[in-house]
């Protein structure tokens, strides 16, 4: 089973310019990450604008972007719903069209308790074949899966990845110390946590990001495991360089800055979906500037 490693970056739902789904640009999306060396993606996760999409959208994203990735780059979809036996629905027909595993957060809004929680992820689990990256993230669910219920949930053979987005590194030590490398910990690029470093340093696996969408390369020479002092420098020394980025792309709502800066990089994205609101012309020169400092335009922009 594929074992999330290195910069998995959480891709954006690119969006005609009549708010349609962008068939055409999510293949040139996943085209540019496999010229960059992003060691996997994430589609229909947070960044993706789940909750603004149709499950119908949903299984045409599945339908057409999984088979163009297949055997390219790894690609796993995320299909939580409202309820259990919804993802567990969505979570096969992901499957039949060639998902190569899922992303799976608690359901929005219920905010169940502990056991239930364990309960959803171990049902949908045992209805598929294909492995299963947790993503934990609080601040968009409601509720946090405790530490507890991650190493237990780590005892089932197809949940092989965690992905952390949350300010408690005590967290991260707990499931380390429990699960080691049998569950490989991935954590979120989001400055306010300020995560990558603590995670790596843990021995943990790498990063499930959003800045990865406009800096692949280096996000995957950032969230590479550690196994050497200059990967510990190389790390650092990347992560403070583009740290005024990543405090960026959080500037406003994921995924707003972030699908204006791919814009701004000439690659399809479009708006966010209403009612997210576009990021005002202030914001927008000051990021485009930032890139232009940073190089990231001379070296990615595509034009047009």
């Amino acid at each position: 089973m594929i074992r999330p490693t290195g910069s998995w970056v959480a891709l954006i739902t690119p969006f005609t310019e009549d708010d349609q789904v962008d068939f055409d640009g999510f293949r040139r999306l996943i085209d540019f990450h496999v010229a960059h060396g992003t060691d996997g993606l994430l589609i229909c996760g947070s960044t993706g604008e789940p909750s603004l999409l149709t499950t119908e959208e949903k299984q045409a994203i599945f339908e057409q972007v999984l088979p163009y990735a297949r055997g390219r780059i790894p690609v796993f979809a995320g299909t939580t719903c409202g309820s259990t036996a919804e993802t567990v629905e969505l979570s096969r027909y992901a499957q039949q069209v060639g998902a190569d595993g899922l992303l799976l957060l608690v359901p929005p809004y219920s905010r169940p308790p502990q056991e239930a929680i364990y309960h959803h992820f171990r049902t949908v689990a045992e209805a598929v074949e294909l492995p299963i990256a947790i993503y934990n993230n609080p601040s968009r669910v409601g509720v946090n899966i405790e530490a507890e219920t991650i190493i237990r949930l780590a005892e089932i053979p197809n949940i092989v990845a965690d992905k952390e987005a949350i300010p408690n590194v005590a967290q991260l030590a707990a499931i380390m110390r429990a699960v080691g490398d049998r569950l490989h910990l991935l954590c979120c690029d989001y400055p306010g946590y300020s995560l990558i470093l603590p995670t790596l340093a843990l021995g943990g696996h790498g990063t499930a990001n959003v800045a990865g969408n406009i800096i692949p390369e280096e996000m995957a020479a950032m969230s590479r495991p550690w196994r050497s002092f200059e990967d510990v420098q190389r790390s650092r020394e990347l992560y403070f360089r583009y740290l005024p980025l990543l405090s960026m792309m959080y500037s406003l709502t994921n995924p707003v800055p972030v699908k204006t800066a791919v814009g701004l990089l000439g690659l399809p994205a479009g708006q966010a979906r209403r009612p997210l609101p576009d990021l005002d012309p202030e914001k927008t020169h000051q990021l485009e500037a930032l890139l232009d400092e940073l190089g990231v335009k001379k070296k990615y922009g595509v034009g047009g």
